[in-house]
C-alpha cells in the first residue's frame, strides 16, 4: 500500500488512508469556515439591494472582497510555504470574523464595501492554506479522491449556509444573522489553532514571483478564472432574480441546497473519475452541464425549475472546481503547493471580482434573463481551452503518476 510520510514535530505521521487524524481535523475546521462564509456571502448582495444599491453596485459590493484577496496573494503563497500553516489559518479566520461583525454594524453601502475588503484580506489566506494543508495529509495513491472528499466541506456548507441565512434573516434580521456567522468563524479559528500538523521550517520568508505564482499551475488557473466569471454571478444575483420572478427569498436559497446536496456525492465521485479517466474526460461534460444550468436559470418561474438548475450546476461547476484543484496540486512538488494553491485561487478571485460587475452592467442594460444567457460565453471559452490544451493536461497527469510510482 502506498503511504505518504509527514515529517516534523515529535514523530513522523504515516498516511495510509484519506480519513487520517490530520485530515479529519483540517476538514472540520474547513466546514466551520465555509459554513459561516456561505451564510454571510448569500446575504451581502441582498443586503446591499435593500440599502438601495443599483444592479451594477450590487455586483461591485458582492465582488469587492476579491480586490484585497488578490492584493494579499502577494503574501499568502510565500507565507503559507514558509510558516506554520495552522497559525496562519487561525489568524486569517479571525480577520474574516471581524469583517462579518462589521457587516452587522454597516448601515450604508460604503461601510459594507469597507468590511467586504477586510473579508478579502483574510480570505486570501484561508482557502489557499486549507487546500495546501489538506494536500499534505493525503496518500499519493488517493490524491484526487482525497481532494474531492475535502471539497465536500464546501459542498455541505453550501447545502446549509445560504438557505439557513435567508431563513434566519426573516426571523432575526440582517445584523444578528451576520453576528451568528462571526461566532461560527471564531469557533473555527480556535479549532484551526489546535490543529497539530507536524511542522519544521525549511526556508526563509521571501517574496518573489516564483513564490507567489507557480507557472506550472497557470493553465488550471486560467480555466477556473473563466468558469468563475460565470459562477459568482449566481451568488450575486440569483436571490434577487428569483424575487423578481415571484419566488420568496427562502425558496431561492433552496437552489444552493440542491446544488450543494448533489455535490455531497458528485465531488467524491469526480475525484475517483479523475483518478481513473483523467481530468480532460471529466471536464468536458462538466463544463457543458454548467452552461446548461445557466439556460435553466434564465427560464425559472417556479421552484422545481430552480432546483433542477441547482442539480445540473452541481455536475457542472461543482465537478470542475475539485478537478482543477487536483490538477493544480499535481503540477508542482509538495514544497511548492502553497504557491500552486495561491495561483489557482488567483484565477478564482479574478473571476469573482470581474464576473458580478460585468453581469451587473449587462443586467442594467438588458435585464436579468439576457444576463444569464450571455454569461455562458466565458463557460464555453473554458471548454475551448480544455480541448485545445488537452495534451498538456494529460502530460501533467502522466508525470504525476510516474513520480508516484517512483516514490
Amino acid at each position: 500500500m502506498s503511504t505518504s510520510a509527514i515529517k516534523g514535530g515529535e514523530r513522523d505521521f504515516q498516511v495510509t488512508k484519506i480519513w487520517n487524524r490530520l485530515f479529519i481535523t483540517v476538514f472540520i475546521a474547513n466546514v466551520g469556515m465555509n459554513l459561516s462564509q456561505q451564510m454571510t456571502n448569500s446575504l451581502v448582495s441582498k443586503y446591499a439591494d435593500s440599502l438601495g444599491a443599483t444592479k451594477t453596485m450590487v455586483g461591485l459590493v458582492s465582488s469587492m472582497f476579491a480586490i484585497t484577496a488578490l492584493l494579499f496573494k502577494v503574501l499568502s503563497g510565500p507565507v503559507i510555504d514558509t510558516y506554520n500553516r495552522r497559525f496562519i489559518l487561525a489568524g486569517a479566520m479571525a480577520v474574516m470574523a471581524v469583517s462579518f461583525f462589521g457587516y452587522s454594524t454597516a448601515g450604508a453601502v460604503p461601510a459594507l464595501m469597507v468590511f467586504r475588503l477586510v473579508q478579502g484580506a483574510g480570505q486570501a489566506f484561508t482557502t489557499t492554506c486549507c487546500l495546501a494543508l489538506a494536500a499534505d495529509t493525503l496518500p499519493k495513491d488517493k490524491f484526487g479522491s482525497g481532494i474531492g472528499v475535502f471539497s465536500m466541506a464546501q459542498a455541505a456548507s453550501q447545502a446549509i449556509g445560504p438557505a439557513l441565512a435567508l431563513a434566519l434573516v426573516d426571523v432575526m434580521g440582517y445584523s444578528n444573522t451576520f453576528r451568528l456567522g462571526c461566532l461560527i468563524m471564531c469557533c473555527s479559528a480556535f479549532l484551526a489553532a489546535t490543529v497539530k500538523v507536524p511542522f519544521k521550517r525549511t526556508k526563509k520568508f521571501k517574496i518573489s514571483l516564483k513564490s507567489i505564482i507557480a507557472k506550472e499551475a497557470i493553465l488550471p488557473a486560467v480555466i477556473i478564472f473563466v468558469l468563475s466569471l460565470a459562477f459568482f454571478v449566481i451568488n450575486s444575483f440569483l436571490v434577487i432574480f428569483a424575487g423578481e420572478q415571484g419566488l420568496p427569498s427562502a425558496q431561492a436559497g433552496y437552489f444552493f441546497t440542491a446544488y450543494a446536496g448533489t455535490m455531497l456525492f458528485t465531488r467524491p465521485m469526480v475525484g475517483r473519475l479523475v483518478d481513473r479517466f483523467g481530468t480532460v474526460r471529466v471536464l468536458i461534460p462538466a463544463i457543458i452541464c454548467f452552461a446548461l444550468s445557466f439556460f435553466i436559470i434564465s427560464v425559472t418561474s417556479a421552484l422545481p425549475v430552480l432546483l433542477l438548475a441547482g442539480f445540473v450546476s452541481a455536475f457542472g461547476y461543482g465537478a470542475c472546481m475539485p478537478a482543477m484543484q487536483t490538477l493544480a496540486m499535481k503540477c508542482v512538488s509538495p514544497e511548492r503547493r502553497g504557491a500552486s494553491s495561491s495561483t489557482n485561487y488567483i484565477g478564482t478571485d479574478l473571476g469573482s471580482l470581474l464576473g458580478p460587475v460585468l453581469a451587473g452592467a449587462v443586467a442594467d442594460k438588458l435585464g436579468y434573463i439576457a444576463m444569464w444567457r450571455i454569461m455562458t460565453v466565458p463557460i464555453f471559452a473554458g471548454l475551448i481551452i480544455v480541448i485545445a490544451c488537452r495534451s498538456k493536461i494529460n502530460r501533467v497527469e502522466k508525470n504525476f503518476d510516474n513520480m508516484q510510482k517512483a516514490g
